[in-house]
């Protein structure tokens, strides 16, 4: 008779995940399940690894406070996001000045992320990296607007839910689907 081996985790490799993948529900018993984002970089066969990018990104999950006001809206503050870094081993929590940017789909419906809100956070000047990105002059005051971690107020979701997603300064992204009540 043959013996299965038991496991302790489970690692999915994908090229992007649905907001859902890592959350406690979607767990099997004991058997920790352990999404792992592969860069796209690796479709490309011509690439040369520089040994500088992340081909393989272990993310945890973005970490909000979401705060429902008195005349029923809600509002999203930003703490941060936790990083697995394969090349140490280790997992670090990082802030939102380590977050290049994050949006909301303040409706989501558990198929498709529609950006509905668009931050900006970071260090180094992103003002003016953007400036020089798209070659023109930006708004001032509407720069202002967008550069934060705490969203402005928007009306509770028909669905219950809604989705934050956060990039970091490599493009690494994570996505988590939070129930609003």
């Amino acid at each position: 008779m043959r013996r299965i081996p038991k496991f302790d985790m489970l690692i999915v490799m994908g090229f992007a995940f649905e907001g859902y993948t890592a959350d406690e529900e979607t767990r099997m018993g004991p058997l920790t399940i352990l999404p792992v984002k592969m860069s796209p970089e690796l479709m490309v066969r011509e690439l040369k690894n520089t040994g500088e990018g992340n081909l393989f990104m272990v993310f945890g999950e973005p970490d909000v406070e979401i705060e429902t006001h008195q005349d029923d809206t809600v509002s999203v503050k930003l703490l941060g996001v936790d990083v697995y870094d394969p090349r140490k081993g280790i997992i670090h929590s990082d802030t939102p000045k380590d977050i290049a940017c994050w949006f909301i789909d303040t409706a989501y419906n558990g198929e498709a992320f529609f950006v509905r809100h668009a931050y900006f956070t970071g260090e180094d000047e992103p003002y003016k990296q953007l400036q020089r990105a798209l070659n023109s002059e930006i708004d001032a005051e509407a720069w202002e607007a967008l550069y934060r971690t705490e969203s402005l107020p928007f009306a509770k979701p028909e669905s219950g839910k809604i989705a934050v997603k956060v990039i970091n300064h490599y493009g690494d992204e994570v996505m988590k689907e939070y129930k609003i009540l």
